[in-house]
């Protein structure tokens, strides 16, 4: 990966750990045809700790709203896939949380695609630090859970 691109990177992580998109966790509106789920997850090996709750109706991504304390990593992943999956149908979202995870996985055998992560693929680099894979999938790893607790 090129030393602008990797900056680049670098930049959209820190961005989104200042920014928050999605945080704090909002109270759903208790009634309607929107479902709600919600995910606790906690990475106990460094303490990152992260709320998810999605709401669905109609089989759609109506809102992703989490709140959290972490690392860097960790807070900005939440805020990417905030933005990223809202709007999606479930059968969307799971396959993107698949590739997240190969990518991660990889420990850089596996390139990630711009135009189907978005700003989820500046995670890349965090295939090379396995200690940190758990940090940037702790959301992503909320998100599936409280996708099946609104279905249920």
């Amino acid at each position: 990966m090129s030393s602008d691109l990797e900056q680049l990177y670098q930049q959209i992580i820190l961005d989104h750990a200042r920014a928050r998109h999605g945080s704090p966790l909002r109270d759903d509106d208790g009634g309607g045809e929107v479902r709600y789920g919600e995910s606790h997850q906690l990475n106990p090996v460094c303490g990152d700790e992260i709320t998810l709750r999605a709401g669905v109706a109609g089989g759609t991504v109506t809102s992703v709203s989490w709140d959290g304390a972490g690392c860097a990593i960790s807070m900005a992943s939440a805020s990417v896939l905030t933005d990223l999956m809202q709007g999606l149908s479930r059968d969307e979202v799971m396959p993107l949380v698949d590739t997240f995870r190969d990518v991660l996985r990889s420990r850089g055998r596996v390139q990630a695609d711009e135009e189907v992560l978005g700003d989820a693929a500046a995670f890349a680099g965090v295939s090379r630090f396995p200690a940190r894979v758990k940090c940037a999938m702790l959301a992503w790893v909320a998100l599936e859970e409280s996708l099946l607790a609104s279905n249920a």
